[in-house]
């Protein structure tokens, strides 16, 4: 996985449909796109412009489209990125990945986009994880727990105990750094207390998410 790519993918499910959209995500996506269309405007960021998908060849109207245009960093990504909607023909929506292809585009790899958006940090692994919960879940509870969870609800819960954990390791090893001297920085029994406090919270996460599969 490179990425320096500028990567492209169907992003609505296989088969026909009223709307299909296709997404392009990189650094030449705007320039992947354009020549695919004519437009009736500029594609501006953050702006849904109307147009056509242009027959390579002939220059005759394929589809009608609208294309969006996400510029970097206020992406899903983090990177630029064009989505295309046109109607859910599979036939229009894999012309436009073709030509893309051919332009230097690259097929995005199962879960890419969300890949890297965590990898630039837009979303953190908890975030990232709950966009695979949002869309496998088979009950509204689950997508609503789903998307409190991409919301940063859990990463929320976590920081604090995280927090407690780096100072934590950091007066053990300055308990070691001057067992030498005879200093102590914690005793034993600070550390069991400190350590019973940051697991309460962890364990109660635990089963929150033992209730949860159950769920």
């Amino acid at each position: 996985m490179n990425l320096d790519d500028t990567i492209i993918a169907i992003s609505t499910p296989p088969g026909r449909g009223g709307i299909g959209v296709v997404r392009l995500s990189g650094p030449e996506a705007r320039q992947i796109a354009l020549p695919l269309f004519r437009l009736k405007h500029p594609l501006e960021a953050g702006r849904a412009i109307f147009g056509e998908l242009i027959d390579q060849q002939s220059g005759e109207r394929i589809d009608e489209v609208v294309a969006t245009f996400f510029e970097r960093p206020r992406s899903y990504t983090t990177e630029d990125v064009v989505e295309i909607s046109a109607h859910g023909s599979p036939v229009v929506l894999h012309y436009v990945v073709e030509q893309a292809l051919a332009r230097g585009a690259r097929l995005a790899e199962p879960g890419e986009f969300t890949m890297r958006g965590f990898l630039h940090g837009r979303i953190d692994l908890t975030q990232a994880e709950a966009v695979r919960d949002l869309i496998d879940s088979q009950t509204l509870f689950q997508a609503k727990i789903a998307a409190q969870q991409l919301e940063g609800a859990l990463s929320h819960r976590i920081q604090p105990v995280k927090k407690q954990l780096v100072e934590l390791i950091a007066l053990l090893e300055a308990g070691i750094d001057f067992a030498e001297d005879d200093v102590a920085v914690l005793s034993d029994d600070q550390i069991l207390e400190a350590v019973g406090k940051i697991r309460a919270p962890l364990e109660a996460l635990a089963r929150s998410f033992a209730y949860g599969r159950v769920v």
